[in-house]
């Protein structure tokens, strides 16, 4: 039973870093969409973005 607390501790940590991976992935995304001065890359930059944060349709 001791193995439960540090398993679920270990499932938290790795939640927190891969939150915190994502967030920081669209905050680099979201400043190269405003920021670039070339169209091309913010037009790519905008299409990640959307890919991103696309929402999936409820079941």
């Amino acid at each position: 039973m001791l193995l439960l607390p540090d398993l679920l501790t270990a499932s938290a940590a790795l939640g927190v870093a891969t939150g915190a991976t994502y967030a920081t992935t669209l905050l680099t995304v979201v400043l190269v969409s405003v920021v670039s001065r070339n169209p091309t890359r913010r037009r790519d930059a905008r299409a990640t973005l959307t890919i991103l944060v696309r929402r999936r349709p409820p079941r």
